[in-house]
């Protein structure tokens, strides 16, 4: 399974490699769906190598994701993985009454009427120009922030996806402010906290989306 962007938030230019190399030696890519918010529109998993996907409905296609849930994630396969998909209860697909893995095949389904909704209304254009913004208001935030704290991971540019790491250690070595200590105070001030301590201990993951504007930037 691979995440692409990475979860450390950089285009990792090898990518196609990679899966290259596991279809050499039989293997099947798994893509994880967490970061399409820097993909939809620009680019297709299937291109890169991806063999299977599910796509995070919450976050890029406009499901909130908080206490709990509601979070869904509908799978997408290559043509060759096609007769492996679980079948339904009650009506054929492709012929098969066979293969169903549950009563409830959609899961939660009262949230995919709002995903249409939102596709519908935003259209491939608007889609794409989402994903655009989504890396730019974190490039953006980036290049604000990295006088002050250290940006964990770019790419051979300089860059950053959707999102970024900024190091807290120095902060904590030298003040005794923790990550937790930041994110309690920015909530004071009415920001969502970022992702704490994940996936590197002692940082905040900032992943300001297409939909936070310059106003709202540091």
């Amino acid at each position: 399974m691979v995440t692409y962007p990475s979860t450390h938030g950089v285009f990792e230019s090898s990518i196609r490699d990679v899966c290259d190399k596991v279809h050499e030696y039989g293997g099947q890519v798994y893509l994880d769906g967490a970061n399409l918010n820097a993909q939809v529109g620009l680019c297709r998993p299937g291109d890169y190598g991806s063999d299977v996907s599910h796509l995070n409905l919450h976050k890029t296609f406009c499901i909130p994701h908080g206490g709990g849930g509601p979070g869904i994630g509908p799978i997408g396969v290559k043509k060759h993985l096609a007769p492996f998909l679980p079948g339904h209860p009650v009506i054929p697909i492709d012929g098969r009454q066979d293969g169903a893995v549950a009563g409830a095949p959609w899961g939660s389904a009262s949230i995919l009427p709002i995903t249409w909704a939102y596709i519908r209304m935003m259209g491939h254009a608007g889609m794409k120009k989402a994903s655009q913004m989504a890396i730019l208001n974190a490039n953006y935030m980036a290049r604000r922030l990295e006088g002050a704290y250290r940006i964990v991971y770019k790419d051979e540019q300089g860059l950053v996806a959707h999102e970024f790491i900024l190091d807290f250690k120095p902060f904590k070595k030298s003040a005794g402010v923790e990550v937790i200590d930041v994110a309690k105070r920015l909530m004071d001030y009415g920001f969502h906290s970022p992702t704490m301590s994940w996936p590197v201990h002692d940082c905040l993951m900032i992943e300001p989306t297409e939909s936070e504007d310059k106003g709202q930037s540091p």
